[in-house]
Formats: structure tokens, C-alpha cells, sequence
């Protein structure tokens, strides 16, 4: 998958089955971005934001209430949380330096970015790991967990594909930590904020054309997760031809909307009854609206609002603020890695990795600038 530099990501649960809960950590370190922070750390469960760090504020700090209940295991989580950040912080910046003289760069905007984390059915009660590095919006590594091996999309990958897979004592322990640690916190995650993560909101549903001749969007506004489908159908059969879907955007009451549209143009007035518009929430419920011309609310205030076929004026509705927060997508350019293993890390840690670092176990927060690569934070179990 192309990987792309976003400065955008939607709070909420991701796309996927109901029981599906994720954990998903991601470092973007960067170079001469106006008006952005030069290293930044997310925690997302379930995709909504619990854990935020960068370089300006300089302190790991809970975005949910009830992320601070981490605490009561761990009183001086997020005081740990930024100590270790503090010290990644200086590796990555040294890291980005690292891999501009590799690439032959000089000065410029520049990305490293790294992902990783876990995911687990609480039905089943199956898991599966991630692991992503890249440099500047491009994917640069990638772990499979199915064959434990590294795939290189760039010619210049290959070799520390090949010496990371060399690394036995290095391959196991990444395996036990994103099946095993990574899915203990995750758990844990789950259980504090299983309110949040596992609400459900059905959304208002409106039939909108701003012209006779326009295309006819549904727009459903107000649902929660964004674990939702919406979709035309023509009798029982959905439609995937003169039908074009927008993308999940973020209201800013921390609920979702998102639009289809039908081209109309070729729509016979006696199959009018024969469309409706759906929307379907991961778990089952739905909400359908078929295609009646009184429903349809258009933007022009003129006798088209009275014409024949019932449309009525009135305006669209101004729908939900969108809001947009910053989202350091996948990747961490990966320049020979291999990671310092500590035994029981308490919570999310950062880890150096280098290709001529040691697995002495000492703390990676404690030797910063001695390392190429840098991982991101690693959950204990």
C-alpha cells in the first residue's frame, strides 16, 4: 500500500468487522515544515486518539478521560511515557540526518515516519501484528507477520531487509510483541474505555440536489463509529454504476457524515420507487430511504422548488463542522534497525534500533543520538 504524508486522521473506531480492537502507534519526525511540529508521537485504540506527544510541548498527555485510568496500574505513566519520548525525539532527529547523506540529500523538507501495533477479536479471540517504516511519504519496509519477513518496495531497503531477518534473537522478539504485549495493553485500553469504543450512533439520512440537472446525493450525518457503509440499491440490488461515493469526514461533535451520489439522468419516473438510498453501521442496523421527490431538498429558492415533480425549495442543510486533527501516517525510514530489548517496558516505550546497537538491554531513552533507527512505543503485557 502507498503510503502518503497526511497531516489529517478521523477520531474514531476503524473500518472492519464489530469486534475488531486496534492499537496503533505512530512517530513522524520532519524537517523544515512550516508550522508543524518536528517530532510527533499518536496512541490511537480503536482509532480514537489516547496519547499524543511532539516536540513543542514536550509531554506525553491522555486525550480521553478515561485514558487516565492507566494510572492506576502505572502511577507515573505518562511521566514515563515522556521521558522515553524525550529521548526518541533526539534519536529521530539524528535519524532523518542518517538517511538524507544515505539517499545523497542535502537540506529540504524531509519525513521519517514509523507505524506499528496489534490487533484482536474479542470474539474469537484472534490477533494480528503490524509493523510499517517509511521516508518521505513513500513506503520504505514493511513486517509480515505471517512469514516473519521483511518486504522491501525500494531497491535501497534490501539490505536491511536482509539484516534484520538475520536477527533471529530480534525477529522473535518482535513476533511475541505484537501477538502477545502489544494485545495485553490493547486489552487493557479496551476495558477502561469500553463506553466510548463501543458506542453506536445511527445517523439523519437527507436527499439533496442542488439543481434539476445535478446529481442526487443521500447524506447521512450523526453516526458513530465510522464503521459504516452507505450505498445506493435499485430494488434489492446495489448499484454501483452513475454512483459516486465521498469519503467518511469527521463532525465536530466527534460523530461522522458521508455522502452518495445517483445520477438521475437517465432515471425513468416510474422507477423512482424502485431506488433507495442505505446506510448500514458494522453490527447490523441500517437506516434506508427510498427515492420520493418530496423528500428531495435542494440550495435554489425559485418555482423549480414547486415544479412538477414535487422537489421543494428550502436550501440545504449547512450539515456538521468537519474537524480535522493531525495524523502522522505510517512509515519511519528503515536505515538498519535492530531494537533494544527491554524485558518488561511499562507501557508504551520507545525503543532505539540500530544496526550496530547491542541487545544489552540498556535504556534506549539514555543513549540518544548513538542510534540509526528508532522504533516506536512498545506495550507491556
Amino acid at each position: 500500500m502507498q503510503l502518503f504524508l497526511a497531516l489529517c486522521f478521523l477520531l474514531g473506531i476503524p473500518s472492519g468487522a464489530p469486534d475488531i480492537h486496534s492499537a496503533k502507534l505512530f512517530y513522524t519526525a520532519s524537517t523544515e515544515v512550516p508550522n508543524f511540529p518536528e517530532f510527533v508521537v499518536v496512541v490511537l485504540i480503536d482509532e480514537l486518539q489516547v496519547m499524543y506527544y511532539d516536540s513543542n510541548t514536550r509531554r506525553a498527555v491522555p486525550k480521553q478521560d478515561w485514558a487516565n485510568r492507566m494510572t492506576e496500574d502505572v502511577p507515573t505513566y505518562y511521566e514515563s511515557q515522556t521521558q522515553y519520548l524525550m529521548g526518541s525525539q533526539q534519536t529521530f532527529k539524528a535519524n532523518i540526518e542518517i538517511v538524507k547523506q544515505r539517499l545523497n540529500q542535502t537540506g529540504g523538507l524531509h519525513i521519517v515516519q514509523n507505524m506499528y501495533g496489534c490487533e484482536w477479536d474479542d470474539e474469537t479471540d484472534e490477533v494480528n501484528g503490524f509493523r510499517q517504516f517509511g521516508y518521505d511519504g513513500e513506503d520504505f519496509i514493511v513486517y509480515d507477520l505471517k512469514t516473519e519477513t521483511f518486504i522491501a518496495p525500494v531497491q535501497q531497503a534490501v539490505p536491511t531487509k536482509h539484516k534484520w531477518e538475520n536477527n533471529k534473537a530480534e525477529m522473535a522478539y518482535w513476533k511475541n510483541y505484537l501477538t502477545q504485549e502489544c494485545v495485553g495493553w490493547l486489552k487493557k485500553y479496551v476495558e477502561f474505555g469500553r463506553s466510548s469504543l463501543m458506542r453506536k450512533d445511527l445517523p439523519s439520512v437527507s436527499l439533496l440536489q442542488k439543481t434539476p440537472s445535478s446529481p442526487l446525493t443521500c447524506h447521512a450525518t450523526g453516526f458513530y463509529p465510522d464503521r459504516a457503509d452507505l450505498f445506493w440499491k435499485k430494488d434489492e440490488e446495489e448499484l454501483h454504476e452513475d454512483v459516486v461515493k465521498g469519503e467518511i469526514l469527521p463532525n465536530h461533535d466527534g460523530s461522522f457524515q458521508m455522502s452518495v451520489d445517483l445520477d438521475l439522468s437517465g432515471l425513468k419516473d416510474e422507477d423512482w420507487g424502485r431506488y433507495s438510498c442505505v446506510f448500514h453501521l458494522a453490527g447490523g442496523q441500517e437506516v434506508s430511504k427510498r427515492l420520493d421527490k418530496r423528500e428531495i431538498r435542494t440550495n435554489i429558492i425559485t418555482n423549480w422548488g414547486n415544479d412538477d415533480r414535487g422537489v421543494t425549495g428550502g436550501g440545504l442543510p449547512t450539515g456538521a463542522v468537519v474537524g480535522i486533527v493531525v495524523v502522522a501516517v505510517l512509515v519511519l525510514a528503515g536505515i538498519g534497525l535492530a531494537v533494544w530489548l527491554k524485558k518488561r517496558p511499562q507501557g508504551f516505550k520507545p525503543t532505539n534500533t540500530s544496526e550496530t546497537s547491542s541487545s544489552s538491554g540498556e535504556d534506549p531513552a539514555e543513549k540518544k543520538g548513538s542510534s540509526e533507527e528508532q522504533s516506536m512505543l512498545k506495550p507491556s503485557a
